[in-house]
């Protein structure tokens, strides 16, 4: 035996020393097998790492609650609102923690309007409005049609009270009192209970019935 045939592999399925073709064919499959169980290697690594990391952001990662949308405070607007309309406009002196969301005047309609939009609490909401130079028709177009059910007298204040049939017809206006003031309407509506829309009509008593005394 030469010693280049001693230094051939014998292959025991073949009973002979492979081929230089065999043993290339053998080495390029080796290296196959091994750069793709590399290749699963590191799959299964980077599957391991992006779990370590989505579980760091979900359960490592302090998020806390959104904070809460600062409160409007309606006055200056109001001011500036008196100062360009030359008018008397109402802001009720609510609780401290009514939030305050909108404070704007607006135009619908044909009429212009000066309002404030609370969130007395966790739910629902308030809305005061005071209609210029219109009457209770405007109550109804605002709420979607409803005429008065019923009226209520508050501190010598009458004030029509709206029970919309349909609150989701009526932007979820479950219940809203109304009275005239002088030349304007007052209108205190929303998703709310009677309790809380006698709560501010209590409050505006005093500037309605000084509007009151204002002639058309």
């Amino acid at each position: 035996m030469t010693p280049e045939s001693s230094r051939q592999r014998v292959v025991a399925e073949l009973g002979r020393p492979e081929t230089p073709d065999e043993t290339a064919a053998r080495k390029a499959e080796s290296s196959r097998v091994y750069r793709s169980s590399q290749t699963f290697r590191n799959l299964i690594a980077a599957i391991i790492v992006t779990v370590v990391v989505v579980f760091i952001v979900i359960f490592g990662v302090p998020r806390g609650e959104l904070p809460e949308r600062e409160s409007i405070d309606p006055a200056p607007i109001a001011e500036q609102a008196t100062e360009s309309l030359g008018r008397s406009i109402i802001v009720p002196a609510v609780p401290a923690d009514w939030r305050v969301n909108i404070a704007e005047v607006s135009s619908d309609g044909g009429s212009s309007s000066w309002s404030i939009a609370y969130v007395p609490d966790d739910e629902g909401f308030i809305r005061f409005a005071q209609a210029f130079n219109t009457d209770e028709a405007w109550a109804r177009t605002a709420l979607a049609g409803s005429a008065p059910t019923d009226t209520l007298q508050i501190d010598g204040v009458e004030w029509d009270v709206f029970e919309p049939a349909d609150p989701s017809r009526a932007a979820n206006i479950s219940y809203a009192l109304g009275t005239q003031a002088g030349p304007d309407y007052v209108l205190l509506y929303g998703a709310v209970s009677p309790e809380q829309a006698a709560e501010l009509a209590t409050v505006v008593t005093p500037d309605v019935k000084e509007l009151q005394g204002v002639s058309r």
